[in-house]
């Protein structure tokens, strides 16, 4: 159970947003119905997190494998329930979700997979991350796309921590 209730979506503080990230979203999920308490940091957050999931060039695998890597790391599981099938459907297999624990001793990921995640795990783990890591995963990407996955690494702890510390999950009563 959260920790605070669940907003309110029909007030009519936030109903026009309430919509509008039902549109986009094709529902309120518990994620969303927690940050309207706040309009503007819920408006702020939809703004973000679209252009990361949806406007960033990224390839979705990747995006997709550093999420889930994030939610593991942080024991987010709303995170990973929510995304466990996007990833799929971007093209992570189901070996590789269920390796991501132990990708070191995997040979499921490729050399730019295992740069990202290495990238992932010293951003998520450590914030600073060392020269020979970052050397390698600029190896893979040009400046754009290291910036977006930078800020996808970023946000997704972020989300995970906003999660984490409200305590919400799927499974909770609205």
């Amino acid at each position: 159970m959260a920790r605070i209730p669940y907003a309110d979506c029909t007030s009519a503080a936030v109903r026009p947003l309430a919509d509008r990230i039902a549109a986009e979203r094709g529902s309120i999920l518990h994620l969303y119905q927690m940050l309207l308490h706040s309009a503007p940091v819920a408006e702020g957050w939809l703004g973000y997190l679209t252009a990361i999931r949806q406007k960033s060039s990224l390839p979705g695998d990747v995006r997709e494998l550093v999420i889930m890597r994030v939610a593991l790391l942080n024991h987010a599981p709303y995170e990973a329930d929510q995304h466990a099938p996007i990833a799929l459907r971007e093209g992570v297999s189901q070996g590789k979700l269920d390796a991501l624990a132990q990708w070191e001793d995997c040979p499921l990921f490729d050399a730019r997979e295992r740069a990202v995640l290495a990238y992932t795990d010293a951003m998520t783990r450590q914030v600073q991350v060392n020269d020979e890591v970052f050397a390698a995963v600029a190896a893979h990407f040009e400046p754009p796309r290291l910036v977006e996955l930078t800020a996808t690494v970023a946000a997704y702890n972020m989300v995970s921590r906003f999660l984490e510390a409200l305590q919400i999950h799927s499974h909770d009563a609205r």
